[in-house]
């Protein structure tokens, strides 16, 4: 049978009624107020996305593969389209593999918590969000990024302190997922996560302290699945907002995943129960 609390517990019975009513080197030229979106990929999709692009750079001779794509889209869309040598290009460059191209584009536009909620109303589905606290590598937040997009998750929740944001690394990892992903940005986690329960959602916490298997526990339904910081885990006070805690199995001598690892696994197990 599936753990999704103790349905002997009366206040838990209660409980979901009500959630069910709520519903250095070289000085690297910068742009103010700018973003750069890098790599063949991700300015693919950024180009697919149609959302706004200042300019692209291209290496000068780069002109073969799906650069002619880029330049072919790019002119489609009637965007800048700038040639330079390529030590100006890696000056530029906020990644060592930008593989020869460069887009300049406003900062990325953060949403409310509602717009993610709308988005899932929008599509008729319960709501499944993904909330981070405290991922610092921006390789693991592309790539949960990237995972998440796949799995359809409506959005997700980041804090503005002690996290990476998005960023150009972010946006190249995520193969250009960042593009068609809603984000938050939030001054507080839990304060987030008590809103998401008002609006009955249930919390699901990933902790290796529980007894809870990831695959023995009902994700379906209005659900928010917190993913912790890459050291250390949930803080306590987003581990204590959670409804129930999962953990992955650990048979080998290492007890710990990559947290963009442990994500996706948890996340597809969602995807798979709400697809039945």
């Amino acid at each position: 049978m599936k753990n999704k609390k103790n349905q002997n517990d009366k206040h838990y019975i209660n409980k979901k009624e009500n959630r069910k009513n709520n519903f250095e080197p070289a000085k690297k030229e910068t742009y103010p107020s700018e973003d750069q979106v890098e790599g063949r990929n991700a300015v693919i999709e950024l180009l697919e996305s149609g959302k706004d692009i200042n300019k692209i750079f291209i290496t000068k001779g780069e002109k073969h593969g799906s650069i002619n794509k880029i330049i072919s889209m790019a002119k489609e869309r009637k965007v800048i389209l700038v040639e330079k040598d390529k030590r100006q290009m890696e000056q530029m460059a906020q990644n060592e593999n930008y593989q020869g191209v460069i887009a300049i584009v406003p900062p990325f536009e953060y949403c409310e918590i509602e717009d993610i909620l709308d988005k899932a109303k929008e599509m008729k589905e319960d709501p499944f969000v993904l909330i981070l606290d405290g991922i610092e590598d921006p390789h693991n937040l592309g790539s949960i990024i990237r995972t998440a997009e796949t799995a359809g998750v409506h959005g997700i929740i980041i804090p503005k302190r002690r996290a990476v944001a998005v960023n150009s690394t972010v946006n190249k990892v995520s193969a250009g997922a960042v593009q068609y992903m809603k984000i938050a940005r939030v001054t507080n986690i839990t304060d987030s996560i008590e809103k998401l329960k008002e609006k009955g959602l249930w919390i699901c916490g990933t902790d290796i302290n529980t007894d809870t298997y990831y695959y023995n526990q009902d994700l379906t339904g209005p659900l928010g699945i917190v993913i912790g910081n890459e050291g250390t885990g949930m803080s306590d006070r987003v581990k204590k907002s959670c409804d129930f805690l999962v953990k992955i199995p650990m048979k080998g001598k290492v007890t710990s995943l990559n947290a963009s690892v442990s994500a996706g696994i948890v996340i597809y197990e969602a995807m798979k129960q709400r697809m039945k």
